[in-house]
């Protein structure tokens, strides 16, 4: 199985993180190619051997016991560490870009992103607010996706990503509950080999609303959703109070969380597993990963990056591509 992994900020730590993860992965079944600037990554990290190789990754996979396969990208401007330049981000946004036709057109089995910089990219005009809804927006599945972090103890969906609190909460509907709620419920599934997964909804207002007391959104969107999905035959449990449901005893009454706002899920999520935590992008017709820190633009070029989180990543792409394979398979045997 191979895999494409984007450049990110050429600034940050990626290339670091990514010569630490091949060096751990080399030796195993989980293979990528690097799709970005081989002279960059190069300087960047000049012990790690990198070699060009042709888009139909034919040569991808042999390569990469002995270096990191490379499909080229080539920066506008020369990196420095830590210093991002909005001249390098058409160079950002086409590793994406050719990460994702690979992995469409089945050359590759899933796309793998190392950290970006939203504010450097939004200067360059880029319109998105991050990689999730530039990733579904080339798969021809806008507004499909949902943002899922997973890790050992804890999966965590969210309601909103990337927008500003008040509009999270103006944005709140049983609709998208739903929605939500029904693109976890199938990931779990289809993604994940839980036969019967149970969800969790948070609530809004401290307490869950305290029957209405301190708040009418549970009444008046969460409930009518829970009731919603419940009668198509999904377990969901809720509205939990968000300051109680990630507690260990908590955490083993589901399998995800859906929480309603981003803080709401990625505060205790990270609190839990930050080191081992892998962002998923559930709902599109590719499997989506990447470590869920930033570019931390601060220590890169100094050798501090921690690269467990990317190979988590890896990891998690590898078997969720097999897993979903198996389900459709069974599925279609059933079927005939």
């Amino acid at each position: 199985m191979m895999l494409v992994l984007t450049m990110g900020d050429p600034a940050g730590i990626s290339a670091e993180i990514t010569a630490k993860a091949w060096a751990k992965l080399r030796e195993t079944e989980v293979a990528f190619a690097l799709v970005g600037d081989p002279l960059w990554f190069s300087s960047m990290c000049p012990d790690t051997p990198i070699v060009v190789v042709e888009e139909s990754l034919g040569d991808a996979r042999r390569v990469f016991k002995n270096a990191v396969p490379c499909i080229p990208v080539v920066l506008k401007h020369p990196a420095q560490a830590g210093i991002p330049s909005v001249k390098n981000a058409p160079s950002v946004v086409e590793s994406i870009e050719k990460a994702v036709v690979l992995t469409l057109s089945g050359k590759a089995q899933a796309v793998v992103t190392n950290p970006i910089s939203k504010t450097t990219l939004c200067q360059a005009g880029f319109m998105y607010p991050g990689h999730t809804e530039f990733i579904s927006s080339l798969c021809g599945a806008e507004r499909e996706e949902v943002m899922m972090m997973v890790g050992p103890t804890l999966k965590v969906a969210l309601t909103s990503v990337h927008v500003p609190l008040r509009q999270a909460i103006d944005g709140l509907t049983i609709e998208r509950l739903v929605f939500v709620g029904r693109k976890t419920w199938r990931a779990l599934k289809e993604d994940f080999g839980i036969p019967h997964p149970r969800l969790a909804i948070a609530g809004l207002n401290p307490h869950a609303g305290e029957s209405g007391y301190m708040g009418r959104e549970e009444i008046e969107i969460v409930v009518p959703a829970i009731t919603t999905l419940r009668a198509e035959g999904i377990d969901i449990s809720g509205p939990w109070a968000a300051d109680s449901m990630f507690t260990p005893f908590s955490r083993k009454q589901y399998d995800a969380a859906v929480c309603l706002y981003h803080d709401q899920g990625l505060i205790p999520f990270k609190t839990v597993e930050m080191d081992l935590g892998v962002n998923v992008t559930t709902g599109l017709p590719l499997v989506r990963t990447s470590p869920d820190h930033g570019t931390a633009f601060n220590i890169a070029g100094h050798g501090l990056a921690d690269e467990t989180s990317l190979v988590e990543a890896l990891k998690t792409a590898v078997e969720i591509a097999a897993t979903r394979k198996k389900y459709h398979e069974a599925m279609l045997a059933n079927s005939q």
